[in-house]
């Protein structure tokens, strides 16, 4: 399960998306969500589909990189399928006892779960498999720079973003060494119930903690060492530029927003 979270996690390839500028991705990421808490009917979900199937050919990744993604939120869609199916008021497809499913609550169960499954696929290919922590970071502060003459700390945001994205995939595999290590000691993670689990886990996240506190002082005496005084007079490797292609991906990305859109008001 650690494995399968794929926040922070870059995969290097020379895409299209990959070369995209990371400020336009953020933005479009936006996009979409707009764009999926709009879709009501099946045509537009369908559209929808295909507009991922595209994104995903064009970013070159493997589609089980990508798909690994929802692994980790399998459980959250079923319960909010089940959920919705019991509780939403309507017509009942069946009646066994006190489950008594309705075929609106399947409906919008249908939907919820794929909104959360289209939001997460297009994250992850738009952000984090297709652009590096650090990029995501300097887009972010790219974005909100106009809003420092209102005194936001644009910089220091984007700086704790782009520490926090980087030290996801590290805390993973911290845990995963740590849940190893102390289950060949005889530590029970999968018996008992909901109390004993929790005794358990204490094992796991007191390390981790510490772990994690150790790792927070190394990286401010780094940064101490080499004179970090904020974003003041900073440059920058990678100077980020809107390109043409840039320019044909915002342009494309808008006619298939809307077509999307209208197909989904348009074919019932």
């Amino acid at each position: 399960m650690m494995k399968d979270i794929t926040l922070g996690r870059y995969y290097p390839g020379e895409s299209p998306l990959h070369r995209a500028d990371p400020r336009l991705k953020i933005l479009l990421s936006l996009l979409w969500m707009v764009v999926v808490f709009t879709l009501q009917r099946p045509a537009g979900f369908a559209a929808f589909a295909l507009i991922l199937a595209a994104a995903l050919v064009l970013s070159r990744i493997p589609p089980i990189q990508v798909f690994r993604s929802l692994k980790p939120v399998l459980f959250i869609l079923l319960f909010a399928f089940v959920l919705s199916a019991l509780t939403a008021p309507g017509t009942p497809l069946f009646v066994l006892g006190p489950v008594r499913p309705t075929a609106e609550g399947v409906a919008a169960g249908t939907k919820m779960a794929l909104r959360l499954v289209y939001l997460i696929l297009t994250t992850t290919l738009m952000l984090t498999l297709t652009t590096t922590p650090i990029l995501v970071a300097d887009a972010m502060e790219s974005l909100l720079k106009p809003l420092e003459r209102l005194r936001f700390p644009a910089h220091d945001l984007a700086m704790m973003m782009s520490i926090a994205l980087r030290f996801v995939p590290t805390l993973v595999e911290e845990t995963d060494k740590i849940m190893k290590a102390q289950s060949s000691r005889g530590a029970d993670y999968d018996t008992g119930g909901a109390i004993r689990r929790a005794r358990g886990m204490v094992s796991v996240l007191v390390p981790l903690f510490v772990s994690a506190f150790r790792r927070a002082e190394d990286l401010a005496v780094a940064m101490e060492a080499r004179c970090y005084q904020g974003g003041v007079g900073r440059t920058r490797l990678r100077v980020m530029r809107f390109t043409a292609q840039d320019g044909v991906m915002l342009a494309v990305s808008l006619v298939l927003a809307a077509g999307a859109v209208l197909a989904d008001r348009l074919i019932r």
